[in-house]
């Protein structure tokens, strides 16, 4: 059986089939031992039952599992434990010892726009501006990238924030693509040097279900509809990916050719420009978009769908460590079908495509593209994959084997020292997770918003217990990674923490 590792170079413009070699034996990790036996300290009391012969075998299988065990803590940052909100003085989150937050843009908030904070807050990401009111990494074209004056000589980051709402109830703000859909995104900045929120405002609406997205290496947001819905009244579709500046407002004209379905997230090659889509249904596929030109994805480009083998492959339980040798891609001929035709996952498979159990969050980090698939995995509670876009490789970063260990992840970020956060959206308190890039998990952060009486001065916000939430957008600022920034998406809470990041590996 052959071994070709299939490059960008070689699959640009036609399907490429290579030998199939995914989940072979001997391409996984070992190691089977249960996950509550490990997390009560089984394993090193049946340490010794191993004899010389067998030492280095067991070192290999007790490293293995530990990999695979959710550790009760940060070996480095320490035991989870309540601290206060600096904002409104409630114990919103349990974190390590010497870590501190404040709250911000909870819902029906007013903004800055007069605008009332819309809810379900999710996918984010952190632009650092510096101090003329630009962009770190692109100081080219202020003007098409929607620069303002905001924020001018100051140190700050600019939080591009989703909202999540579904249905035609109406826009929030303009600019919007569908004035009768509610969704879209707000705009939060928050100054670095006096370490506070300091404005937030609408910066798209008119979209449906605005799930994650992804940051570009030129200054901007992706934000991504998470869903295929027709409005019912003016047939508008939706299902499309929207660009908005990283300050002002966004741009309401989808970006058709990058395609028409459940969008999820997107991660961007800073090397390429090309563009990984994920996609959030049952048998989901992962896509790439090459763009005639490069930042400019309202120029057009070729959409494909990621394929392993020969054939059609399905991912969706294949364990932790699983290397996939050989990958190619598939085109998409029709990226905005009319509803009722073949959608591009559907075109995919057609061509040997590979599927994966609802796709969510995506990052690029470390070189790689990370992507989760957040019901796949042996236990269907979560799998963890890196994407090397410079060679094809893939494989199986962290399989959840436990209701204990991962529950369900979604969004993804990856902190500017390597380090990989994981937000759940799974069953019980809800945990955001660290992990390390050799596979090794541990919860950073609890979600700990309990609300017996409401908040004062938050009139929207109903008592209750939101501590089974889903946490949602984490994303560190990006140049020295000193602050971590994520949302609670029920109530709608965005969050500012700091503390001794560099004690661990995030």
């Amino acid at each position: 059986m052959a071994d070709i590792h299939r490059t960008e170079a070689e699959s640009f413009d036609s399907d490429l089939t290579s030998d199939p070699a995914p989940a072979q034996p001997g391409d996984t990790d070992g190691g089977g031992l249960g996950r509550r036996a490990l997390l009560a300290g089984a394993l090193a009391a049946g340490a010794t039952a191993y004899g010389p012969p067998d030492a280095l075998a067991a070192r290999s299988a007790r490293a293995t599992a530990d990999r695979r065990a959710r550790h009760p803590h940060s070996r480095d940052y320490g035991p989870l434990v309540p601290v206060r909100d600096q904002t409104t003085g409630l114990p919103l989150l349990m974190l390590p010892r010497g870590f501190e937050y404040l709250s911000y843009g909870w819902t029906g908030d007013r903004m800055g726009d007069g605008i009332a904070t819309p809810a379900l807050h999710d996918g984010m990401a952190a632009f650092r501006m510096d101090r003329q009111g630009q962009h770190d990494h692109d100081h080219d074209d202020d003007r098409r990238r929607g620069d303002d004056d905001r924020g001018r000589g100051r140190n700050r980051v600019n939080l591009v924030r989703n909202h999540e709402v579904s249905g035609f109830g109406g826009r929030f703000a303009t600019p919007a693509y569908d004035p009768d859909a509610g969704g879209g995104t707000s705009t939060v900045v928050f100054d670095l040097d006096d370490a506070e929120f300091v404005e937030s405002y609408a910066s798209l609406s008119g979209t449906v279900r605005n799930c994650a997205g992804g940051p570009t290496p030129w200054g901007t947001w992706l934000t991504c509809e998470e869903t295929s819905d027709v409005n019912p009244t003016s047939g508008r579709l939706h299902g499309y990916v929207f660009e908005v500046p990283r300050s002002g407002r966004g741009d309401p004209r989808p970006l058709t050719a990058m395609g028409r379905f459940e969008h999820e997230a997107v991660a961007v090659d800073p090397a390429t420009g090309y563009v990984y889509e994920t996609e959030d249904a049952g048998s989901a596929g992962f896509f790439r978009f090459r763009p005639h030109r490069r930042g400019d994805l309202h120029r057009g480009g070729v959409l494909e769908m990621l394929k392993i083998g020969d054939a059609s492959y399905d991912t969706s339980g294949d364990a932790m460590g699983t290397a996939y040798r050989n990958t190619s891609w598939v085109r998409i001929d029709d990226p905005d079908p009319e509803p009722g035709a073949p959608g591009p996952t559907d075109q995919g498979v057609a061509r040997g495509g590979a599927t994966f159990s609802r796709l969510e969050g995506a990052w690029y980090g470390n070189g790689l593209v990370y992507i989760v698939s957040t019901s796949g995995g042996p236990a269907g509670l979560g799998q963890v994959f890196e994407f090397d876009p410079r060679n094809g490789r893939l494989r199986v970063l962290f399989a959840s084997p436990g209701q204990d260990v991962l529950s369900n992840p979604d969004n993804i970020g990856v902190s500017p020292r390597g380090g990989i956060v994981l937000c759940e959206d799974g069953s019980g308190v809800q945990f955001m997770h660290g992990l390390t890039t050799d596979g090794e998990i541990f919860p950073f952060a609890a979600n700990n918003v309990v609300i017996p009486d409401g908040v004062p001065g938050k009139p929207a916000i109903a008592p209750g217990d939101y501590s089974t939430r889903e946490w949602a957008g984490s994303t560190f600022e990006p140049r020295r990674g000193n602050w971590l920034f994520a949302n609670i998406q029920t109530p709608g809470i965005t969050f500012a923490i700091t503390g001794p990041w560099h004690n661990g590996s995030l």
